[in-house]
């Protein structure tokens, strides 16, 4: 029987790679486990990666650098808006006053009774963090951020969108939802599969933006990936969607780390489904130890080496 077991990671367009590394590595204190590029298209950008301790699938943020070259996009209705990231329920206090020392506007919320914090990144994308107290994921306690307070890894993703109906049918009928979680004016929380973590949608209806853009550009999400095990699950789940009607998904694309189809989602977020490569995921070209240390490429690329990382902003860690 077809299944989605939860999330794998998070994909987002942003500004300049080295302010993204500052924000995710300094700031947030994730582990950077890998430097490479974008496998679509001819044009040189960085894909970045983060994680929490142990690189566990729903606990990676990856990030495309667009401003270099000059693609930028619009946030608004019908795209997948928010980063729902795991954080301890007591930790909120901690993180305020870090996010704030690190001159990162912070915002108390609260949504579904209990307290959360809203940030953006430097590009303008939107952060929340959310308090779980059942989550068993080891954060990385990098740059000072100590191991009771550290970011376990995903929630979920934020969604907006004109009709959440249809989004709800599509989660229902073809994603494995295990139905609506709580409903708090124009949000509807729903969570897919059967971890306690890691794999909620929050829908919200959003009729005042203007639509926002699908297509590469810094400042906007791009995907959200959800872990579907293995292959031949993964072929059961897309058939399954397809089954539906729903017959904007994607070939099959090996991406070094895994494999991976995209669908289209009724609310305009683009979904991934994703298998973590079995010959060895993110240590296929380095140790645990090495990770994010090396520039790595795919095999169609390395005669461009040399090329390829000329054109490339240069970050530090």
């Amino acid at each position: 029987m077809a299944f989605v077991e939860g999330s794998h990671h998070v994909t987002l367009s942003v500004a300049h790679a080295q302010e993204d590394v500052d924000f995710h590595v300094k700031v947030l204190g994730l582990r950077f486990i890998k430097r490479t590029v974008l496998f679509d298209g001819s044009l040189p950008i960085y894909h970045l990666y983060y994680s929490n301790a142990n690189g566990d699938p729903s606990s990676v943020v990856t990030t495309f650098p667009w401003a270099q070259a000059g693609f930028f996009g619009k946030r608004g209705t019908n795209q997948a808006r928010e980063v729902l990231l795991s954080i301890p329920h007591d930790s909120m206090n901690y993180w305020h006053q870090r996010l704030t020392e690190h001159d990162v506007e912070v915002t108390d919320i609260e949504r579904f009774g209990q307290r959360r914090l809203a940030f953006r990144h430097p590009s303008g994308i939107e952060y929340v963090f959310v308090g779980n107290s059942d989550d068993q994921r080891v954060g990385h306690t990098g740059h000072g951020v100590p191991q009771e307070h550290a970011i376990h890894g995903l929630h979920g993703v934020g969604v907006h969108m004109t009709t959440p109906d249809r989004m709800v049918e599509f989660a229902s009928e073809s994603f494995f939802s295990q139905g609506q979680l709580a409903e708090e004016g124009d949000v509807a929380a729903l969570q897919v599969g059967n971890q306690k973590y890691g794999n909620h949608i929050e829908i919200t209806v959003n009729r005042t933006d203007d639509q926002g853009t699908w297509r590469y550009g810094a400042g906007t999400y791009h995907h959200f990936a959800w872990n579907v095990a293995t292959l031949e699950n993964q072929d059961e789940v897309k058939f399954g969607i397809e089954g539906q009607g729903y017959t904007d998904i994607s070939e099959l694309k090996d991406r070094k780390y895994f494999k991976s189809v995209y669908v289209r989602t009724p609310s305009g977020a683009l979904f991934e489904l994703a298998v973590t490569h079995a010959e060895g995921g993110w240590t296929c070209d380095e140790s645990p130890q090495e990770l994010g240390t090396k520039f790595q490429l795919p095999e169609q690329f390395e005669d461009r080496r040399a090329e390829i990382f000329s054109q490339l902003e240069p970050i530090s860690i």
